[in-house]
């Protein structure tokens, strides 16, 4: 979706809340033994959720009663979030913004996986200047790949030396555009590089790795309604202390992460996860405890740059960052 569609949409919403007072508490209570009961909103469940899975039952298990609800997209969590109807939730950082910029009532909490977005392209292309009139894979104009692709392409290509844009469904799709030969190069996800590695991806290289390219950004963030931080704080410390314990344990033994994976996503394919899994955790893209001052306002300063959202917003606007600090 494009991010004019986002901020028509958010915006719409922001204005009901402010005028039904939408947003406290983020639908959860107090039972009468003193456990909380709240709602996490997770997008499509994959390998990047399974931590956050293993965590609400660790919260469960501490008394507390989580439901979880599963959603097509993340901004019918940012909408849930925004109206009060889900406590918690995870995706992409770009549509939270831009409902905190309107003034929903949301803050992000944690890192949810590092920046694993890189290009790849066919062999001999080996810079921006190969890609000149080439056809290039993207998800969206409004996605947030598309926007490190497009700010990458204007630092680093020469003057008129610029890719063919072609708008081409999810990085899966793109992988197999890019065998098929319909595709000289697209930004992919670590998974999708796996799978085409299998799949003859000895015919491709790596063109730009954006984790080092923008190590600052955090493209996918853990957020949560401000009204449940305010009133239920010790079951939102619950959930982001596990989330961390979680990311910990992955990144001093891949094989938890497959395991979650087979007990969460029984159907994925175990050679797949695990190769996944050892990049996941030699990259170290797992840690909740990552997100800071300094590369929330790095966060927000890309996406005015890709002009998601405008200027003026600050990482204390954005983020609470202090469930963060009690769980190190």
């Amino acid at each position: 979706m494009h991010a004019g569609t986002h901020l028509k949409r958010i915006a719409a919403l922001v204005a009901l809340c402010t005028v039904a007072a939408c947003g406290g508490g983020g639908g959860a209570r107090t039972n009468a033994d003193g456990t909380v009961s709240f709602t996490v909103a997770v997008i499509e469940p994959d390998i990047t959720t399974v931590p956050i899975l293993a965590a609400i039952d660790t919260v469960r298990r501490a008394g507390h009663r989580v439901k979880v609800v599963e959603l097509a997209e993340p901004e019918l969590a940012i909408e849930g979030l925004a109206k009060g109807d889900y406590a918690i939730s995870a995706e992409a950082t770009s549509p939270a913004l831009i409902a905190i910029q309107k003034k929903a009532p949301i803050k992000l909490i944690a890192d949810g996986v590092g920046n694993q977005w890189a290009i790849y392209g066919k062999r001999g292309i080996s810079s921006c200047d190969g890609l000149r009139g080439r056809p290039f894979g993207i998800y969206s104009k409004g996605a947030v790949a598309t926007a490190m692709t497009k700010e990458w392409v204007a630092a680093q290509c020469g003057a008129g030396k610029r890719p063919d844009y072609l708008t081409i469904g999810g990085s899966d799709v793109r992988a197999h555009a890019l065998v098929a030969g319909e595709i000289d190069a697209t930004p992919l996800e670590i998974s999708d590089v796996v799978a085409l590695e299998s799949s003859g991806g000895g015919r491709f290289t790596q063109i730009v790795d954006f984790a080092k390219n923008l190590p600052d950004l955090r493209p996918q963030t853990v957020y949560a309604n401000a009204g449940f931080l305010t009133s239920y704080r010790g079951a939102a410390q619950a959930f982001v202390s596990a989330l961390v314990s979680e990311h910990s344990k992955i990144n001093a033994d891949p094989r938890h992460l497959v395991a979650l994976v087979a007990k969460y996503l029984p159907d994925e394919d175990a050679a797949e996860v695990a190769e996944v899994a050892r990049r996941y955790a030699q990259a170290k893209l797992f840690n909740a405890g990552a997100l800071t001052e300094r590369n929330v306002q790095s966060t927000i300063d890309f996406f005015v740059r890709a002009g998601v959202i405008e200027r003026g917003m600050t990482p204390r606007d954005a983020a609470d960052l202090t469930f963060l600090r009690a769980a190190a």
